[in-house]
């Protein structure tokens, strides 16, 4: 008897799923415990077995498609047998009841038909690369069109709503197409690019991969004018990304650090691959000593000019948004318009903390920072008032009894927030390297996606910067974020006389929604208390 088998949820949090690659065919015969298909979640890309054994007769989910938790994703029954009553209970289309219902063995021929991709050609998607991602921007490309590609080979630099990351082929071959230039942007499992031997008819694979319709002739125009890019001199990547007056090849540090020194990338020799500008290049550029005489010329040449009249030239620049800027731009938009927010603030006597950091750090092997300590004077206060470990559900409240300590975390391409675990349960040393660890690996881009996720409550320290005293927007769906100032030195008032002591002023942001102002005042003494007498901490 035939079995449908659905999409599966390979996750808690998974909605959907996208099928990355089929293992069988229609008509193949499946044993109990096979891979069926390689399917993404929203998490990782992961493999998918049968349970059932038989042949399979129906794909009802294409490569590179996607499709909810439940949604008909095959069936497998006796070979030559009639299924047409599952895809009608499944709601197939009318014309695949019709032909399932005359001659179901020719039934299952369509279902394959669109996916004619030749073999050993690979159809590289957008991956996602966050849990939140919903599009990515290519940075830009490592490898071009031509170039030989090995398994684990960096293809390009992904822009996320998280992180500029190191995508990885996960195949062999030649990289025969590129399907999302650098700069642009796309949705999760858009065609990125496509990678397999050389010679491979690059249209019929990307007609194929539209399933055969009209838009496959113009889908494969660009292979026309990427496929003599292999061909010429590794001058050519340049002058096609440069041909518009616009398109300069780049690395996105590199245009950063241009923007903010006002230098124009074109007048920048770059030094990387195929003449890409790099970090090094924009820091070692010397502009041009010929263009100081124009203005000595102008002043020359006019009859009369006062000596105190500003000359100069008005000048903009209109830099395109990365995505993970737009993307915190709209969190941090939506943190601030749907959350009621109101902040607290108090003083702290930091007089002791800095004693007893002194002694720890005398110990060898051991080097603690005054940010180790608020983390863990937070971990330990939310312990004691549950009602801040809290996120809004609508008509729920969920408390958690976990904590997971967010970490702001400043970045070339804007914030990262990286999330120390189970912080409650680790000592101020673990604390520190882990913090030392999480924050490296985010600012080289080598930071997990999962290392991102689930925070409970956020701290933001910019007391290393000066900075006295500020507020924060809350990183939902955390119900609070601590803003940390810097400790400064300060005549103050004890026991009755005017002495110098060390102070910290920490601000509180909550979610009015579930923290009520007493809550969040008594959060705050709690979390002075250990700080002003970091024994307590070490209990």
């Amino acid at each position: 008897m035939a079995e449908v088998i659905t999409m599966p949820r390979l996750s808690d949090t998974m909605e959907e799923g996208t099928v990355a690659k089929w293992l069988k065919q229609v008509g193949d015969k499946v044993e109990e415990g096979d891979i069926l298909a390689e399917i993404e979640t929203d998490k990782a890309t992961m493999e998918f077995e049968s349970f059932h054994q038989g042949t399979l007769l129906h794909i009802g989910i294409q490569e590179g498609e996607g499709a909810p938790v439940d949604s008909l994703l095959a069936i497998i029954g006796d070979e030559g047998e009639d299924f047409s009553a599952l895809l009608n209970g499944a709601s197939a289309t009318p014309a695949k009841e019709e032909v399932a219902e005359t001659k179901p063995a020719e039934a299952a021929a369509p279902a394959s038909a669109p996916v004619s991709i030749p073999e050993g050609v690979e159809v590289v998607s957008m991956p996602r690369l966050s849990d939140t991602m919903e599009e990515g921007t290519v940075a830009s490309w490592l490898k071009k069109v031509g170039d030989t590609v090995e398994e684990g080979d960096i293809l390009a630099e992904i822009e996320t709503d998280k992180a500029t990351m190191e995508f990885e082929s996960f195949y062999s071959g030649t990289l025969l197409y590129i399907g999302i230039q650098e700069g642009e942007g796309a949705p999760v499992d858009s065609l990125l690019a496509i990678i397999g031997p050389a010679g491979t008819d690059v249209d019929a694979v990307l007609s194929a991969q539209s399933g055969g319709g009209a838009t496959s002739a113009p889908a494969a125009e660009p292979t026309k004018t990427e496929a003599p890019a292999a061909e010429t001199s590794t001058a050519a990547p340049v002058a096609s990304a440069s041909s518009d007056g616009q398109r300069i090849l780049a690395s996105p540090l590199a245009k950063k650090i241009a923007s903010e020194k006002g230098i124009n990338l074109a007048d920048v020799k770059g030094t990387g691959d195929h003449g890409r500008i790099v970090k090094k290049d924009v820091e070692s550029y010397q502009p041009s000593q010929t263009a100081a005489p124009a203005p000595e010329k102008a002043v020359e040449s006019a009859p009369v000019a006062p000596i105190a009249l500003p000359v100069g030239e008005e000048s903009i620049e209109e830099v395109k948004n990365s995505t993970m800027r737009k993307v915190i731009a709209k969190r941090l938009g939506e943190s601030k318009f749907s959350a009621p927010h109101y902040y607290l603030t108090i003083e702290v006597d930091m007089e002791n903390a800095k004693a007893s950091r002194s002694q720890i750090n005398n110990l060898p092997d051991t080097k603690v920072s005054f940010n180790d300590m608020v983390l863990k004077a937070c971990a330990m206060a939310l312990k004691k008032h549950p009602q801040v470990n809290t996120s809004w559900n609508g008509d729920t409240t969920v408390y958690k009894h976990h904590v997971h300590m967010g970490v702001a975390v400043a970045v070339d391409e804007g914030l990262v927030v990286p999330v120390i675990k189970f912080a409650d349960q680790m000592t101020l040393s673990q604390l520190g390297a882990s913090v030392k660890d999480l924050a490296g690996r985010a600012r080289n881009k080598k930071i997990k996606p999962d290392e991102m996720e689930g925070s409970t409550f956020t701290v933001s320290n910019l007391g290393m910067f000066g900075i006295l005293e500020f507020t924060s927007i809350i990183n939902q769906p955390n119900s609070a974020i601590l803003s940390v100032g810097a400790i400064v030195e300060k005549p103050v008032v004890k026991n009755g006389e005017i002495v110098v002591g060390s102070t910290m002023k920490i601000t509180l942001a909550c979610d009015h929604r579930t923290v009520d102002g007493a809550t969040g005042a008594q959060f705050l003494q709690t979390l002075r208390a250990y700080l002003e007498n970091p024994v307590t901490m070490l209990a």
